[in-house]
């Protein structure tokens, strides 16, 4: 039976958006919809051991999933892993060694669910989780939707008085160009080697691959418009797709 973790990581301080990973949406702690889904997947594959753990320095963070959540492993954070300026890979590291000591057996895998991405649906973890698991040459794999701009083509760089293009080409349409996507930061799946001998902290050192996922028009959120807007949409997608209205409906509370 293959072991897979599953980890919800969420620091206690937000400066674009306060307490972020302890709000309500749409009437619901935001970090139980990530709990909801993590759950209706390991319900759906009953060949897989399973754990889940968090990853935080928040306490209230930690009180808030344990209410509902009991068999959620909690992992401390600590102080030096709490830096606006610390890479979330060292937080993935943390959690893989340290969930590997705490339950004695090795890891095939690890999919870590981000809080402040809510909309997604349990198809797009298994969706991810099979792309990964038929291309082992693969570190990892994460999920994006299609980006609405291009840096080819209508975005610019401020240098020094003027701007100038992105990216240095000489194309004059869209189609010219290669598809680009948006990193929505919903779903990363890594393969067991690169959590253990990555040494720098960027996930663009492995060997990357992507899984593309329905587009909800939010990357995730950020801020109080990013989070009004997206809960505008979710109740339209809860509305009228069951599959998200099913992660919802499925939590606890």
């Amino acid at each position: 039976m293959k072991r897979l973790l599953i980890t919800i990581c969420g620091r206690a301080g937000s400066k674009g958006f306060k307490n972020k990973n302890l709000k309500n949406f749409c009437g619901k702690p935001l970090v139980y919809y990530s709990l909801s889904a993590a759950e209706l997947f390991i319900r759906n594959h009953p060949e897989l051991e399973v754990d889940i753990a968090l990853n935080t320095d928040s306490k209230d963070l930690a009180k808030l999933v344990a209410a509902e959540y009991p068999e959620v492993i909690y992992l401390p954070r600590g102080a030096e892993l709490g830096g606006d300026r610390v890479p979330k890979v060292e937080v993935y590291k943390d959690s893989f060694a340290r969930m590997e000591a705490r339950t004695g057996k090795p890891y095939d895998a690890m999919i870590d669910l981000d809080i402040t991405s809510p909309l997604r649906q349990t198809g797009d973890i298994e969706g991810a989780y099979e792309v990964k698991a038929s291309r082992p040459d693969l570190d990892l794999i994460f999920s994006v939707t299609p980006s609405r701009r291009t840096p080819y083509m209508n975005m610019a760089k401020l240098a020094g008085d003027h701007v100038e293009k992105v990216i240095d080409h000489h194309n004059t349409a869209r189609q010219q160009t290669p598809p680009v996507f948006d990193i929505n930061a919903s779903i990363y799946v890594f393969e067991r080697r690169f959590l253990i001998e990555n040494t720098t902290g960027f996930v663009w050192d492995g060997k990357c691959g992507m899984y593309q996922m329905f587009d909800t028009g939010i990357i995730d959120i950020d801020s109080e418009e990013d989070y009004l807007l997206m809960e505008a949409i979710a109740h339209y997608l809860y509305a009228t797709y069951p599959a998200f209205g099913a992660i919802q409906n499925n939590i606890r509370k």
